[in-house]
């Protein structure tokens, strides 16, 4: 019978053979002329293979050496998490509006990364080779809500295998300006880099080859309906700003910013964002002083990761968890009911 791996490229048959370690890093492994292949024509010394895809055959005989794990180039720094789960593979934060994920330039430190190095120290194993936390996905800097990351190799590659199967649950709360209708529905939409303004995204034509697919199911939660000022018949009659709503966002894909590019997509953009949104001043004229204040002061996109369930990549455990808003977007959705 024909050995099924036969043939197979090299760093897909160690990925296949070696579970605690990603393709990836094996990838880089063979590249750094780790991986030694000993069979019928090599010398008893064997020789080095440096390309990742060489074809298997059925009597190699592979030996590879993993390098020392390396210290990581970000700082550990002391910076306050909240932990809402941890064990010997992976850790869930729920993070703090304004917190940058990676160090990047502008944000060189201060970082998750830089807190999580700090707080899991010797826990890490070493994601690719470095002794670093594996961020299995991110959601923005001015986007509170839950993250996972992994602890090791083995939960890194198996976490992201459910990333990218769309397998990960993850849900959204947002306050948006208006009432979506219908209450409930999906939006997709390919979402890709504007081609006005290449910091921000948008969705682009179905048939472009610029952007990736994307799919968003969002239902209305509540009407959110302040107070309003009083004024003549005539004025109340016409232009009058539009109500709020609290809503929920269930991702089937993970693209960038696609909650706040799908809700402003269907003209209900996020409160409070720079990119998508719309002026909180000029549309929040006509409601009482208390709301328009908390309107114009929410100073960053009124979004919050509030569920996040996945496979336990050791123990095959089903996990979900789910946090509130925090404080700021509870003063908002609080003012925004004010009756």
């Amino acid at each position: 019978m024909e050995d099924p791996q036969q043939g197979l490229r090299l760093d897909k048959f160690l990925a296949q053979s070696i579970a605690d370690i990603s393709r990836t890093r094996l990838k880089q492994v063979i590249t750094d002329g780790g991986i030694r292949l000993v069979d019928a024509q090599s010398s008893p010394a064997g020789k080095t293979i440096d390309d990742p895809s060489y074809r298997v055959k059925c009597h190699d005989r592979i030996f590879f050496t993993l390098p020392i794990i390396e210290a990581p180039e970000p700082e550990a720094q002391d910076i306050a998490l909240e932990v809402v789960y941890e064990d010997d593979q992976l850790i869930v934060i729920n993070k703090a509006a304004g917190m940058v994920v990676h160090p990047a330039p502008g944000n060189p430190d201060g970082t998750l990364v830089n807190a999580l190095l700090y707080h899991c120290g010797d826990s890490l194993s070493g994601i690719g080779g470095v002794k670093r936390p594996g961020i299995v996905h991110r959601i923005d800097k001015d986007t509170s809500g839950l993250m996972i990351a992994a602890k090791t190799d083995r939960a890194h590659k198996k976490l992201a295998s459910q990333f990218a199967r769309h397998s990960m649950e993850r849900a959204y709360q947002a306050v948006v300006w208006g009432v979506p209708n219908p209450a409930s529905g999906t939006i997709e939409g390919r979402i890709g880099r504007d081609a006005r303004n290449r910091l921000k995204m948008a969705v682009v034509a179905a048939e472009s080859r610029r952007g990736r697919d994307a799919t968003t199911h969002y239902r209305v939660m509540r009407r959110l309906e302040p107070k309003r000022k009083i004024f003549g018949r005539g004025d109340a009659l016409k232009g009058l700003p539009p109500s709020f709503s609290l809503v929920e966002c269930r991702l089937e894909t993970g693209r960038t910013h696609q909650v706040r590019v799908h809700m402003n997509h269907i003209r209900h953009p996020l409160v409070g964002d720079p990119f998508y949104g719309r002026s909180g001043s000029l549309r929040s004229r006509n409601f009482t002083d208390r709301a328009q204040q908390v309107i114009i002061d929410f100073n960053r996109q009124a979004l919050h990761a509030c569920l996040i369930g996945f496979i336990h990549p050791v123990t095959g455990e089903h996990l979900t968890f789910n946090t509130e808003p925090p404080n700021d977007m509870k003063c908002l959705i609080s003012a925004l009911e004010d009756k």
